[in-house]
């Protein structure tokens, strides 16, 4: 048996046994830092910390204080709360009593919170603010079961007439209940934890889904427990790494990043404030930093925006450099492939030190400076743009995974990375391609099934363990997965030709930077369409410097010179696709897609019935007058 079998094979029934370990094997070592806001807002934030062994006392207290309010193993105690330090302390507070974490978008509206709420069968709610509070007491009455509100922000813990006697409390205050739990009882949680089984209910995550009520997907501790050590196998962690985490951790991505840290051991800086994550690079300076492919892409758009802001000379360099990163990116990954070493001819290395200077130096600057690695999921990255971070040496490692699968079945090798693909099955996951191009998956990570919806279960989960993903892929030789599209996005034309609409789309955001979102129609139509969002910051720079200063972002959309420097992007957007894929007309929306017009879901992932629906007079305005076949 290998060291990384061993590792995966005799892992722990749960991540709280892990956790345990770890506090064991480094108490005094730097596990979390936070921000710490200036008083009155002025100023810069500060940073603190918390050991392993602070976190621990604070996650103990937290179970005991839970199994003080009479919380039993399995039952669900539900999170709403921004991506905060104690976001993951109440999480693992409630792994450790033996309850259930049901994790809920703070974005959440209050008639979904509800949903969730009752579908999970929630027992207790750890709200982070007065607003998280105010969505379950609109619908308290829906919501017998719900015995306890437990307030993050101890400000906003305020009964209210009409509240049952203690039904909201802090969450200082349930720590104070737990550590005099523990005083008087000090085995009460390590029993409990002891006690854990491996496949016993730890989390209950509601997909944001692109269609209909979410779904609650069963994850057991042994997901978490083999994440958590797959990852640590793979090496793409390290101790000594310093990971900033923002993603929201209601989502399986974010969630899973806090198992595989505990089992390495490394600090996690956590703040999920997305306008602070510029200056959370620099304050932070991350070795290591899991993001979506939106983020990338809104970089990738401004440093353009910015190239083109400083005249045309400077605009003309960085369009070489964008192209010499994206040629050496292309050059020392296929070398790699074929040899094992990065190498590069002369010439392009001397280009690109020439361009290195002169742009990509200062883009791993505003990354922090000391970016070892990026991971990239959630959706598509698209090639061109992870090409140019490659290059510009910013290695993003794409990876994929489901909510169904624990998140991370396939994640990049390190420097063996090849962009565009999502890389190698974790170790102990399999995979097969079936006869349809369907990706199928099987393996510890797989879900145990969607809560309470055994018809849903069967259509994805079959009795032998393979799991449906829904995905189109092709696997390479040595084992590399490449995501083509969604099997149920896939459009067919009236003329029996299949497009991938993604890929499409992909193009757009890499070719284009003004373009921030596109849609992709044409099923059972007679050629393809595109409803394209634009950037706002992108585009108001460039509407300033084309005679539409003091004019607003929809009056700008509305110009026909807008139209006519999309149309230049279209055309070029066509040129790389077969005839049957080009885009013969599209619409620019009055405003970007976003997640609280319910267009985009909490991972920023297109929900592509809803905006059809919604742009659905644009889209048959583009196939008027159009013979249908």
């Amino acid at each position: 048996m290998t060291e990384t079998q061993a590792l995966i094979e005799n892992r722990p029934p749960s991540v709280a046994t892990i956790l345990l370990e770890r506090v064991e094997a480094t108490p005094d070592a730097e596990a979390y830092r936070y921000p710490v806001p200036a008083p009155s807002g002025q100023g810069p934030d500060t940073w603190a910390s918390l050991t392993w062994g602070q976190a621990a006392e604070r996650i103990l207290a937290i179970a005991a204080g839970l199994a003080d309010l009479g919380v039993q193993a399995e039952e669900r105690v539900a999170l709403s709360s921004a991506t905060r330090v104690e976001w993951i302390l109440a999480d693992l507070g409630v792994l450790c009593s033996g309850a259930a974490t049901t994790t809920v978008y703070p974005s959440t509206n209050a008639e979904e919170t509800a949903f969730i709420l009752s579908d999970s069968e929630s027992r207790v709610l750890i709200a982070e603010n007065a607003a998280q509070l105010a969505k379950a007491r609109e619908h308290r009455a829906d919501l017998p079961g719900l015995a306890h509100v437990v307030v993050i922000d101890e400000k906003d813990a305020i009964p209210a007439d009409g509240d049952p006697d203690g039904w909201v409390l802090s969450l200082a205050e349930l720590e104070r209940r737990g550590a005099a739990r523990l005083e008087a009882e000090p085995q009460t949680v390590r029993e409990r934890i002891a006690a854990l089984r491996s496949d016993q209910l730890a989390t209950l995550i509601y997909t944001s889904g692109t269609t209909g009520r979410p779904k609650g997907v069963r994850l057991p501790h042994d997901t978490w427990s083999y994440m958590a050590r797959a990852i640590q196998a793979t090496g793409m962690v390290r101790p000594d790494d310093v990971q900033f985490l923002w993603l929201p951790l209601a989502h399986v991505f974010g969630k899973v990043l806090t198992c595989s840290q505990i089992s390495t051991g490394h600090v996690s800086a956590i703040d999920g404030r997305q306008d602070r994550i510029a200056e959370n690079l620099q304050a932070v300076r991350p070795t290591y930093m899991a993001a979506v492919p939106r983020i990338f892409e809104k970089v990738y758009n401004g440093v353009a925006a910015k190239a083109r802001e400083g005249g045309g000379a400077k605009y003309k360099i960085f369009r070489w450099a964008a192209e010499v990163a994206r040629e050496y990116a292309r050059v020392s990954q296929d070398n790699f492939r074929r040899t094992g070493i990065r190498t590069v001819p002369f010439g392009l290395a001397a280009q690109h030190k020439i361009a290195d200077a002169l742009v990509y130096a200062k883009i791993r600057e505003a990354f922090g400076g000391r970016l070892r690695a990026c991971v990239s999921g959630a959706s598509a990255l698209p090639v061109d743009i992870g090409l140019f971070f490659s290059g510009a040496g910013i290695h993003i490692l794409e990876g994929y995974g489901l909510t169904e699968t624990s998140a991370a079945s396939f994640v990049n090798p390190g420097e063996a990375y090849r962009t565009g693909t999502v890389g190698k099955p974790l170790p102990g996951t399999e995979v097969r391609i079936a006869d349809d191009g369907e990706i199928l998956l099987r393996g510890p990570g797989i879900m145990a099934g969607y809560h309470g919806l055994p018809e849903k279960t069967a259509e994805v989960l079959e009795s032998d363990g393979w799991f449906h993903t829904g995905d189109i892929g092709e696997l390479s030789p040595d084992g590399y997965l490449r995501i083509t599209d969604r099997k149920k996005d896939l459009i067919k034309t009236s003329g029996g030709k299949y497009v991938a609409p993604t890929e499409i789309e992909g193009r757009f955001k890499a070719l284009c930077p003004f373009v921030s979102n596109a849609v992709v129609h044409g099923a059972d139509r007679n050629y393809c369409t595109a409803l394209l969002a634009l950037d706002e910051p992108t585009l108001m720079t460039w509407a300033a410097e084309h005679g539409l200063a003091g004019k607003s972002y929809a009056e700008v959309v509305a110009d026909p010179q807008t139209t006519e420097l999309v149309q230049g992007y279209v055309e070029r957007v066509n040129e790389g696709l077969q005839r049957w894929q080009t885009i013969k007309k599209f619409r620019l929306l009055p405003r970007d897609l976003d997640v609280e017009h319910g267009e985009l879901t909490p991972s920023l992932k297109l929900k592509r019935p809803v905006v059809e629906r919604r742009y659905k007079d644009l889209i048959e305005e583009m196939y008027e007058g159009a013979r249908e076949k």
